[in-house]
């Protein structure tokens, strides 16, 4: 025997065709880190969204401005470490948070939430929205007028 289910009870999937992306400006002076990389990863993901599906990439763009001013708390500034390796024998670089603040302080913002978004086919589309500044002038003005 079938059961019926009533039209109002079925699931609505999201269809590629039905995606409206928004545009997010963020003001990252003075925000934690770790707070404003959680939020700026749902909006990429879409989370708030109705139509929210795992499996596909509904997100927004977000514009974070001001990364040079985010904090960090504790004594992170200091103790944090960023590794990378060249792949040769000896060939592990070590950069403190102060060191890649100074230098590219966009990586900052952009490491903490590529780590905190899903570690799927999709990270690299959701991180290709991402647009990071490390002072308040951007070139995205004519975009989220529109919004």
């Amino acid at each position: 025997m079938k059961l019926k289910v009533p039209n109002h009870q079925k699931t609505q999937i999201a269809n590629l065709n039905d995606i409206k992306r928004e545009w997010h400006l963020i003001d990252a002076q003075g925000k934690v880190l770790g707070r404003l990389a959680t939020e700026i990863a749902s909006l990429l993901m879409g989370k708030a969204k109705p139509d929210y599906t795992p499996n596909m990439d509904l997100g927004d763009y977000v514009v974070v401005i001001n990364a040079k001013g985010v904090k960090l708390t504790g004594k992170k500034e200091t103790d944090k470490v960023y590794y990378r390796h060249s792949g040769y024998l000896g060939g592990l670089k070590k950069q403190t948070v102060a060191e890649v603040r100074e230098r590219y302080p966009e990586k900052l913002i952009e490491r903490a939430v590529y780590n905190m978004l899903p570690k799927n086919k999709l990270r690299s589309k959701r991180m290709n929205r991402l647009k990071v500044y490390a002072k308040a002038d951007h070139k995205h003005e004519s975009q989220l007028k529109r919004s």
